[in-house]
């Protein structure tokens, strides 16, 4: 019996290749991989804890109800009609996936090395795990979301744009890529510089509070200060998700736009010094 010739698969691994070298055929190759390192990651995000995966629900509650009571409570920030605790609900859910894109990918070439040194594959897949699963945890508490969102509907206090709904996986791929390049240059640096994922944890706080997180857009005046929350590219896309979810939310498109050109040149940036540092950082990490 004739047998079927199988075609060959080669491999050819070198250190000359260029900067800007995507190579996402060959990441598709190792879909494999990227769902086990994702695996991995909630393994180890919540081995040897009491509630587990549980943390992924309580921790945004938590963060809601000490943010309703101190910015809403105490400072009387509004939530531009919004019933308060779903307000910063999801808010803090879309905050949790934007940040956990830069923290868990501001590691990436320290906590893998003991990896990336033994075994060859696209280091690339390292950092898209990362994004799935802070997208996976998101997808998680909007089910929490959509919960109280039911419950407002009823009462007749909250009022969706459904159309825009469809903006939502746009809006995460967004956030994702530019979480994923700042995390990703920020990893890159600290290959030879580790004082500066000190920085990051600090920076991250930082960043929430330029970003209309805990307040609404409008509540801002006209000036310098409005205009420097809006030139945040995170802005832009919370606006659209609430717009969106909530049904409030300030979209300025100029702002917009820019928000796209400045996440994907943060991208391709980061992917440009990724594959530069991958070349030689097992010898200074």
């Amino acid at each position: 019996m004739a047998q079927t010739p199988q075609a060959a698969y080669h491999i050819h691994i070198s250190s000359k290749h260029r900067l800007l070298n995507l190579n996402l055929k060959e990441v598709w190759q190792y879909r494999d991989l990227i769902a086990l390192f994702t695996k991995r990651n909630f393994v180890v995000s919540y081995k040897q804890t009491i509630l587990g995966p549980a943390w992924i629900l309580l921790t945004p509650i938590f963060s809601s109800v000490v943010h309703a009571i101190v910015f809403n409570g105490i400072a009387g920030i509004g939530t531009d009609g919004v019933p308060t605790f779903l307000f910063y609900l999801f808010s803090n859910a879309i905050w949790a996936f934007f940040s956990s894109c830069v923290t868990s990918n501001a590691s990436t070439f320290t906590e893998n090395a003991y990896v990336f040194g033994k075994v060859y594959f696209p280091r690339l897949t390292t950092p898209i795990s990362n994004v799935i699963s802070a997208m996976i945890r998101f997808l998680i508490q909007m089910a929490l979301v959509m919960l109280f969102m039911i419950f407002f509907l009823i009462q007749g206090t909250l009022h969706p744009h459904w159309e825009a709904w469809l903006m939502i996986p746009v809006e995460l791929l967004h956030l994702g890529i530019l979480g994923m390049g700042f995390g990703i240059i920020v990893s890159s640096m600290t290959t030879k510089y580790r004082d500066l994922s000190v920085l990051v944890d600090f920076g991250i706080s930082l960043w929430m509070y330029a970003t209309p997180i805990v307040y609404p857009l409008s509540t801002l005046d006209e000036g310098w200060i409005r205009t420097v929350v809006q030139i945040n590219p995170v802005t832009s896309a919370v606006e659209m998700l609430r717009y969106a979810v909530l049904g409030q939310g300030t979209l300025h498109w100029g702002y917009y736009g820019l928000s796209w050109v400045v996440s994907l040149a943060v991208a391709v940036i980061g992917i440009m010094i990724f594959n530069k540092v991958e070349r030689t950082f097992m010898d200074t990490v």
